[in-house]
């Protein structure tokens, strides 16, 4: 293996340029993590990272499941109220009853396997500049040209503009099962955005359903692959960072391996449990259940009502791991801001009016670094 990677650049461009991906690497018959995935020692992530006494509400949020189907009932004040204060206090909850099949679930997950084990070559063909269509793009890590540490992950990211897009130019594994769970996901979305908004209590009942549209207006699918690591204990999946968009959805397999880290108060200390360390909660894998969890948009337009939470992914030696994240976002013309209902309310504008695609590009410009993209938004007084 050495012998095949001697030069730093020769890893990088098989990896990377080539197309080959962390897969590629694996299958080379790697025995060890090579340097350029080793991350230093504050960001890696040991299997026995997480604190034996959980806080209890955390806890219960994330193995309790929040019924969707119960929105259309008389149950409905008491499951609107759970999502709400999910929102505002972990952001990060599970639902099951959304109205995505269980079997469409299960075969997206099945899909996303036989994709990744193709040959290179075949997966290649979607790589940036290469790629049939410029909103279908194959990669690895996230922003690889300057990462210091890799992550051990491939992808592939389809982003929505047409059903004839999507059915011409989403890879043919999954082009019709990935359709589906964009289109039934975020109809599923779209109920959560408005529960979360009308709990403002400032915004015109007829004025939420545009505005649900107008945070929802880009959709984007990623198919997510994170292959046998030698060394988990030494390298991440996916590094420190709080999602950039709307809602995101996520789609795990029965492995596990994501971790969302507890809020901190403005001094970086735990808020709960009162320890001075970052303690990091598992997002137990739920059969049937979706993951849902806040971006930094909805956090901005809510003046930070509603938390962006900061997670991250473990790899494992045990079988390769696929999760299927839905994110949604408003189109990059468009204009956020805190909503000025909420800052009339707040006395406060905690960030600034801008350009969503000027937020987008910043993100995805940078390395994966915690919450910090948000202080492209923040006003600090």
């Amino acid at each position: 293996m050495a012998s095949c990677f001697e030069q730093e650049d020769s890893l990088f461009n098989f990896v990377v340029r080539d197309g080959n991906g962390v897969k590629g690497l694996v299958d080379s018959g790697l025995s060890k993590v090579p340097d350029q995935y080793i991350q230093p020692p504050n960001e890696r992530i040991p299997e026995k990272m997480i604190s034996n006494s959980p806080i209890s509400i955390i806890d219960h949020q994330l193995h309790t499941p929040i019924d969707i189907s119960l929105l259309d009932g008389p149950s409905h004040d008491q499951v609107a109220e759970a999502i709400v204060k999910a929102a505002e206090s972990f952001g990060f909850f599970q639902v099951v009853n959304h109205g995505v099949p269980v079997e469409l679930l299960e075969s997206l997950k099945e899909s996303a396997h036989r994709f990744f084990e193709q040959p290179p070559e075949k997966k290649a063909v979607y790589r940036k500049g290469a790629s049939p269509s410029p909103f279908v793009k194959y990669g690895t890590s996230f922003v690889p040209d300057k990462e210091k540490a890799l992550e051990w992950k491939d992808f592939i990211s389809m982003t929505y503009t047409t059903d004839g897009d999507a059915l011409n130019y989403w890879p043919n594994h999954f082009k019709e099962g990935a359709l589906e769970y964009l289109k039934t996901a975020s109809e599923m979305v779209k109920k959560i955005l408005e529960v979360l908004i009308g709990a403002f209590g400032v915004i015109a009942d007829e004025s939420i359903v545009d505005l649900v549209d107008a945070l929802t207006g880009s959709k984007m699918v990623n198919i997510n692959f994170y292959p046998t690591c030698p060394n988990p204990d030494l390298t991440i999946g996916v590094g420190r960072h709080s999602d950039v968009g709307t809602l995101t959805v996520l789609l795990q397999d029965g492995i596990g391996g994501l971790y969302v880290k507890l809020e901190e108060d403005e001094s970086g200390k735990q808020k709960k449990g009162g320890a001075e360390e970052p303690q990091w909660m598992e997002i137990p894998p739920i059969t049937g259940a979706l993951v849902v969890n806040v971006g930094d948009i909805l956090q901005i337009i809510s003046n930070g009502r509603y938390k962006s939470a900061e997670h991250r992914v473990r790899t494992t030696s045990r079988q390769s791991r696929v999760s299927v994240p839905l994110f949604t976002s408003p189109l990059p013309t468009h204009q956020i801001g805190p909503l000025p209902q909420l800052v009339d309310t707040d006395g406060i504008a905690r960030y600034r009016d801008l350009v969503c695609g000027d937020y987008l590009n910043n993100f995805f410009g940078n390395v994966h670094e915690g919450k910090k993209s948000l202080d492209f938004a923040k006003i600090t007084y």
